[in-house]
């Protein structure tokens, strides 16, 4: 017997010792079921005969032994460990979290594994008389007494159970078929002809192949930045070598899967959140045999362990949804660039409006900077134009002015685009007589009205209630939408244009399985059609009957409590506008806005995103925020506010023992209250980012000790992309 160190998925930031037989020898990476408590759980064997090891006497004995081989390969274990050390998250919790669900219930990875049957001896020693009795059974057996079979040619000519009863018969047997690697292809598809920049962007991954170097391409929409990464991708291909390509939207998988699909004739998968648990097993065995080539995927596609992985690419790599935003808040992109420099291999961030910490890197020759600063089909940039709101008469919160461009492009069979990053029919419902709003009794915030579904629903908390017959402040029944969604927006749309096309994209109408991909067939149509949407238009999508793109509301975004909200909004429109003008025909923005002198629309139209980036970076330089410092947000929710501020305060009063610590609150958080509970936070600001780390590990090993502890629920964020 030995000791192991077992690292188990529980909210404790240590490990748990166990005893395991020698003979069945275990692992480091190795997936055990153990006992725990009245519980049985699945964890990762971190550690074997530990050094500080407990009395074997006193130890509880492993199961089960789950895996043969480590179901987490040792450069994955690397990864797992930094990040957990990183964003100070309990070990085990990170581990269990790069496995599929199906491994993380304990189960037998042999039986997801490709099968094949093949006789037994005796089997291939019987008479065919003995089976003469069977005809179905017979045929069977002739069939493998030329060669094995794999499971799916065995169920294609016979039915399950003629193959179960060979199988207890013991004349046939099942074995596991481990998948092969992939075929390298034996030359390089042709593409589509580059630009210089495009040229020069190619050949600098290639010069990196085989070494760690981080790339940032930075693109304008429309550059070809998607041909530059099929172009790098397919030499790779040659070598017989992985790529990782992460997107951050599942909406941008399907289409991007599609395009990589029709340039390579090698296997490329893809992993998101949509798939069945069965379905992800799959690819994470595709990925570590190397039978897959390419797989595409959102964040969690970083922690698959792949047989040889020789590229990584990080497409929008500024965009938020790579930062997880609960449990382990890890950035995709950041681990990336660990997980890369652990391979040997060079990583590649595309986008158009890089984030200030990339484009920071880069100025700092930290990052290989690759310009594409022109469309690649040699089209102009769309143009801006402000359309000033101020003392005009809207009809459906459009000018006149606006209007009149989109009936141009309409009469003139083109597209349109309608940007309203609101979902749902009025963000309110409001009393004409008392002023009343529609309000979330469990959070600080106004319950959206959905029309269509005929309720009354919190974004923040998900909470709906059906629509109220009267007032709840005076009783009156006089309540009316305040605003305008999507879903309202659409409906207008039908009365002022009654014989065009409407296409609708946001989360409410593409929540059924296959409308994204409806939704996205029905745009590449020829012919006059408005299309109507929120973020899930922004980026990545390829419309080039879209001349008009029309920003409907751009004021609510620009006045924002956090730092980061003016390098949002300025993404954003940049994102949106360059959907405008793709194709043969030039584009145009309007944006509708009741501020056309602001600083940031005049900077943004002026002079690009670019500009505007290297601006802000000098803000930022001037203020000290990230990336010139390294920001830490504990967050704390309870039912008492008050407890809240207590706590807070009590691990600010500990913070000032570490003088490189320089500390903001406690303050609520902009939403203070969400799901029935009060929300505070303190931000941690350091400009020595390892110091930074040891004064937080002080401050967590002292957390669990404080009474007031055991009343609230708290939260550590390293480097926080979201402050609400």
């Amino acid at each position: 017997m030995t000791v192991v160190r077992v690292a188990l998925p529980v909210p404790l930031r240590k490990h748990f010792d166990y005893i395991i037989s020698t003979e069945l020898s275990p692992h480091v990476g190795c997936r055990v079921l153990v006992p725990f408590g009245n519980r049985k759980l699945v964890g990762i064997i971190w550690q074997i005969a530990p050094e500080d090891g407990f009395d074997e006497t006193k130890l509880k004995t492993v199961i089960k032994l789950l895996d043969i081989d480590a179901a987490l390969p040792p450069l994955l274990c690397q990864l797992l460990s930094f990040a957990a050390d990183y964003y100070h998250h309990p070990l085990g919790e990170v581990l269990i979290s790069a496995l599929p669900a199906l491994l993380r219930e304990g189960r037998d990875l042999s039986d997801y594994q490709p099968k094949a049957y093949q006789l037994t001896r005796s089997g291939k020693q019987l008479d065919a008389s003995a089976l003469k009795r069977s005809v179905k059974q017979q045929a069977l057996w002739q069939a493998l007494q030329q060669h094995q079979l794999t499971e799916s040619v065995v169920l294609q000519q016979h039915s399950r159970s003629t193959l179960k009863q060979l199988l207890d018969k013991q004349i046939a047997e099942e074995i596991i078929v481990p998948p092969i690697p992939f075929i390298a292809p034996l030359k390089a598809p042709s593409g589509l002809k580059l630009t210089a920049a495009q040229a020069l962007a190619v050949t600098a991954v290639h010069q990196a192949y085989g070494r760690f170097e981080r790339l940032l391409l930075e693109g304008v929409t429309g550059s070809g930045k998607t041909e530059v990464y099929l172009q790098c991708i397919a030499s790779l291909l040659l070598k017989q070598q992985q790529v990782l390509v992460i997107v951050p939207e599942i909406g941008l998988t399907p289409q991007t899967l599609a395009r990589f699909q029709a340039r390579f004739d090698v296997p490329v998968l893809c992993w998101h959140s949509a798939l069945t648990d069965s379905e992800r097993l799959h690819c994470w065995l595709q990925a570590k045999t190397g039978a897959a080539a390419i797989i595409i995927g959102t964040r969690s596609a970083l922690f698959l362990p792949f047989w040889q992985l020789g590229l990584i690419i990080i497409d929008e790599e500024h965009d938020q949804s790579l930062k997880q935003q609960d449990g382990f808040r890890y950035h995709a992109r950041d681990l990336a660039i660990k997980r890369a420099a652990l391979q040997h291999c060079p990583i590649l961030l595309g986008t158009a409006t890089p984030s200030l910490e990339s484009l920071h890197n880069a100025l700092s020759k930290r990052f290989i900077h690759l310009p594409l600063p022109d469309r690649a089909a040699g089209q102009a940039l769309p143009k801006f134009e402000l359309v000033d709101l101020k003392q005009q008469v809207l009809q459906f919160g459009l000018a006149s002015q606006t209007l009149n461009q989109i009936k141009q492009q309409l009469n003139l069979g083109l597209q349109v685009m309608l940007f309203l990053n609101r979902r749902g029919f009025a963000p309110a419902l409001s009393c004409q007589e008392c002023g009343w709003l529609t309000e979330c009794h469990r959070c600080s915030a106004f319950t959206t009205y959905h029309k269509q579904s005929r309720q009354l629903v919190c974004h923040h908390c998900g909470a709906s209630k059906a629509i109220p017959r009267q007032c709840g402040g005076c009783g009156s029944t006089q309540l009316k939408p305040l605003g305008q969604g999507t879903e309202q927006l659409e409906e207008n749309l039908q009365q002022l244009f009654p014989d065009t096309a409407i296409t609708r994209l946001d989360r409410d109408s593409t929540r059924r399985k296959g409308a994204l991909n409806q939704a996205l067939e029905d745009i590449h149509q020829p012919g006059a059609r408005l299309i109507v949407g929120t973020q899930m238009l922004a980026k990545g999508h390829h419309f080039p009957n879209v001349t008009l793109v029309v920003i409907v509301d751009v004021d609510g975004a620009l006045y924002s409590s956090d730092f980061r909200a003016p390098e949002q909004l300025a993404q954003l429109l940049t994102q949106v506008a360059g959907r405008a003008g793709r194709g043969n025909t030039g584009g145009t923005v309007l944006l509708q806005t009741h501020y056309p002198e602001h600083a940031l629309l005049q900077d943004i139209i002026q002079n690009g995103y670019a500009s505007f980036a290297r601006s802000a970076l000098v803000e930022r330089e001037q203020t000290r925020l990230p990336p010139f410092q390294h920001l830490a947000l504990f967050s704390v929710e309870a039912h008492q506010a008050d407890h809240c501020q207590q706590w807070l305060q009590q691990l600010a009063e500990c913070a000032k023992q570490f003088p490189e610590l320089q500390s903001l609150g406690p303050i609520p958080a902009p939403l203070e209250r969400r799901a029935g509970k009060y929300r505070w936070q303190l931000q941690l600001y350091s400009a020595a980012r390892g110091r930074m780390h040891l004064a937080l590990d002080n401050l967590l090993s002292n957390l669990a000790r404080w009474p007031l502890s055991r009343k609230v629920k708290w939260q550590l964020d390293v480097d926080p992309t979201d402050l609400t």
